[in-house]
């Protein structure tokens, strides 16, 4: 068994370093973002962010990773993802042929060992991530689209950081990966699962905070047309939506509308541009009413 390094340094030095290095990435973290990223980092403890869909909760681990120089491994969760997909699997046609190859020159016992040895494991996300000895950063995306099963497969992986492999042993991480799980909250995840991580609920951010980060991503835009965007967006956030506009389709609006040479977001911009924020025809029609847009 692999044991986890106890001297294991910190990839952070205090809250204000998390922030600043997270601005350094382009993403902007709010004060209690920042500390809830330092303390998992600190304390070890994976990091759980729920919130609706497009408000930067997988940017964030994306950023963690850019700010510290660290891999990402993801694992994209869906519906009916097993463990095959999430931790590891065999390499069953490799290993038939090694079984047909060594038919009358090895005994049973010898063959055995040989199939289920590294040659033939196949890892897959969480795996790859515990036995990393550099920097990692596990990103669980989605978790509240796997079946409940798949939170219990997880639990000895939170809780320890290693993985039970009956044909070779367990595997125990000799780093511990910064491990950040986003749900959307479209289903209760377990207490089990949640007692193992800290907690950091993301909604969409204010209309400065977004005001900032749209600058960031698109410099070139005025100050007066990035306030108008966020004005409009925050409206269009307050209707009955199918799906609201993210902060990355705020990005992708205001680099359209730069894109097509528009500097004011009038009633024409408006509805010539709305599909880059809404999705969903019933979506475009409500809002063209709420905005009053012929």
């Amino acid at each position: 068994m692999i044991r986890v390094s106890a001297s294991q340094s910190p990839l952070f030095g205090s809250v204000a370093d998390v922030a600043e290095r997270l601005a350094e990435v382009g993403y902007l973290a709010s004060t209690a973002v920042a500390t809830t990223v330092y303390l998992a980092d600190r304390l070890g403890k994976p990091l759980l962010v729920e919130g609706p869909a497009g408000v930067g909760k997988t940017e964030l681990a994306k950023a963690v990773a850019e700010a510290t120089k660290s891999e990402l491994v993801r694992l994209q969760c869906y519906e009916g993802i097993d463990e095959a997909r999430a931790l590891y699997e065999w390499n069953h046609a490799k290993q038939l042929l090694r079984i047909t190859a060594g038919q009358g020159t090895q005994s049973w016992d010898e063959t055995r060992d040989d199939v289920f040895s590294e040659e033939f494991l196949l890892p897959r996300p969480l795996l790859t991530a515990i036995r990393r000895a550099d920097p990692t950063v596990l990103l669980v995306d989605e978790m509240d689209k796997a079946d409940v099963e798949v939170e219990g497969l997880l639990l000895e992986v939170l809780s320890d950081f290693q993985v039970s492999i009956p044909e070779m042993g367990t595997v125990t991480a000799t780093r511990r990966p910064f491990a950040l799980l986003t749900s959307n909250s479209t289903r209760e995840l377990s207490e089990a699962l949640k007692r193992r991580c800290l907690f950091l609920h993301l909604d969409f951010p204010d209309a400065d905070l977004e005001r900032r980060i749209v600058l960031s991503r698109v410099p070139e835009l005025a100050e007066s047309l990035v306030d108008a965007l966020v004005r409009t967006v925050r409206v269009l956030r307050g209707l009955e939506l199918r799906k609201s506009p993210s902060v990355a389709e705020t990005i992708d609006w205001g680099r359209t509308l730069l894109a097509l040479g528009m500097d004011t977001l009038d009633d024409d911009a408006v509805r010539t541009t709305l599909g880059v924020v809404l999705k969903h025809q019933s979506d475009q029609v409500k809002a063209a009413a709420e905005l009053r847009l012929n």
